[in-house]
């Protein structure tokens, strides 16, 4: 089972779920180049400024340790790498779970389509994250995780974010909010379970809902779950939901 982080987070963010597992599955935990400890001097402004070069280094890490059937667990615009990894190696993975996918964060009124920010939108959040990173955190942490009657869980992501180098930071927020993966979706052949959160200010329930429309094989639970970060805010009920999901899946024809 290999978990893989969401914009400014590092493989801490899944501490909260990996214990539900670990007596199951061998649990891989990794960092992005350039954030958590991975090696700084391996990250590359032009070639990590597309998701594609961290879907091939999610595949060099399964490739590196020898893991096969892998259930790949993403979280936000993880989830997206998870799937143009299995695109590319089908054969390494047997599910994808996605967490707050958005394989679009643009709304496109030509085909209906809601990914729950206007391009203006999202050139102001990548124009005050270049202006101040560090203020730019503390003031959309609270926003991504929502769940505003627990102020620990907007400090963390605050935090998680303001280790993470602003150079870096600018450059996957590119990758994350300006990529459009809508039409890669029909080309996965993976099952994939959809978690879906209330109140998710980063990808909208419209969204959830799309991806798993337009995956083969795929399953979109709704989550009680409020908030971009189901991992942190609630993660006994997300680790309940993916063994249901394996569960039900391993009992399939």
């Amino acid at each position: 089972m290999v978990f893989s982080h969401g914009f400014g987070c590092d493989q801490e963010m899944w501490r909260l779920l990996t214990p539900a597992f670990v007596d199951e599955y061998k649990i891989v935990l990794y960092d992005h180049v350039g954030f958590g400890r991975s090696q700084q001097a391996a990250w590359d402004p032009v070639r990590h400024s597309q998701l594609s070069t961290y879907s091939r280094e999610l595949l060099e890490v399964i490739d590196d340790l020898g893991l096969s059937d892998v259930v790949f667990i993403g979280h936000s615009v993880a989830s997206m790498i998870g799937v143009l990894a299995a695109i590319e190696a089908p054969d390494r993975f047997s599910d994808l779970v996605l967490v707050g996918p958005s394989p679009c964060y643009i709304d496109d009124a030509r085909s209906d389509y809601v990914g729950g920010f206007s391009a203006a939108d999202i050139d102001s959040l990548l124009e005050a994250l270049d202006a101040n990173y560090f203020g730019w955190s503390s003031t959309m942490a609270p926003v991504i995780v929502g769940n505003a009657e627990r102020p620990e869980l907007a400090a963390e992501l605050r935090d998680s974010f303001c280790r993470t180098d602003p150079g870096v930071a600018s450059t996957f927020a590119r990758a994350t909010f300006l990529s459009d993966n809508r039409a890669d979706l029909a080309l996965l052949d993976v099952p994939a379970l959809v978690l879906q959160c209330a109140a998710d200010s980063i990808a909208p329930t419209q969204v959830g809902r799309y991806v798993a429309d337009h995956i083969a094989v795929s399953e979109l639970v709704h989550l009680r779950a409020t908030g971009h970060c189901p991992n942190l805010s609630a993660p006994e009920e997300t680790a309940q939901a993916i063994k249901a999901y394996l569960g039900r899946r391993s009992q399939a024809p």
